[in-house]
């Protein structure tokens, strides 16, 4: 069976530095009809178990510890068995939402998670957050970017634990290496690709986006 990539959406709040905003964010789960990962448990872990259909849920990849990424993974956890891998360095985000409940093990740069035979590259992408991670799948000609990359630009740097020129940074040297026809499954909104995104990236610096 061909690993497949599915996609769900689900609604709630981020909040952050005192403020808390309404928000849709987006689910990947990524796999075949036995297995699967889940990038971001976002919200609703009822939602997200539907979604898979049965399928034995190998972990739940969080590509950064805001809480609306993170604010389903327990749950999820305890419903399925999968551990929740986090890169380390968001572990003070982690604590601000699950003060009682830490990850059950790191991510780290380079690191494969593997399900359905695909392997999925682990890439530091800190600047939105300072543990935020993508996955690079060439085997989908996919990048799962959380909020690192959007249709348009880059995640936003104005709260507490970012930084406008490390996201650059990452984006520049780590995003934009990667083919142009790679396909960038992002943390909201809708998808784009690496060479939608690269002609765009002197406009973002010059805005201070």
């Amino acid at each position: 069976m061909a690993a497949r990539i599915d996609h769900l959406v689900t609604s709630g709040t981020f909040s952050l530095d005192g403020g808390t905003w309404d928000v849709d964010n987006n689910v990947w789960i990524v796999g075949d009809d036995r297995e699967a990962v889940v990038i971001d448990a976002a919200h609703d872990a009822d939602a997200i178990v539907a979604a898979l259909v049965g399928r034995t849920l190998r972990a739940i990849v969080c590509t950064h510890a805001h809480n609306d990424h993170i604010d389903a993974a327990p749950a999820l956890a305890d419903r399925t068995g999968a551990p929740i891998l986090l890169h380390p360095d968001d572990l003070p985000l982690w604590k601000q939402t699950h003060p009682e409940r830490l990850p059950d093990a790191g991510l780290a740069d380079g690191q494969l998670v593997t399900v359905a035979g695909v392997d999925l590259t682990v890439l530091h992408t800190p600047g939105h957050a300072p543990g935020a991670v993508c996955l690079y799948a060439p085997a989908l000609n996919a990048l799962f970017s959380g909020d690192t990359l959007f249709a348009g630009g880059p995640g936003a740097t104005g709260r507490s634990f970012s930084h406008f020129g490390t996201i650059i940074e990452s984006i520049r040297d780590r995003l934009l290496a990667l083919p142009d026809v790679t396909v960038v499954h992002t943390g909201h909104g809708d998808t784009t690709t690496i060479g939608a995104e690269a002609p765009h990236l002197p406009e973002w610096i010059d805005r201070g986006f």
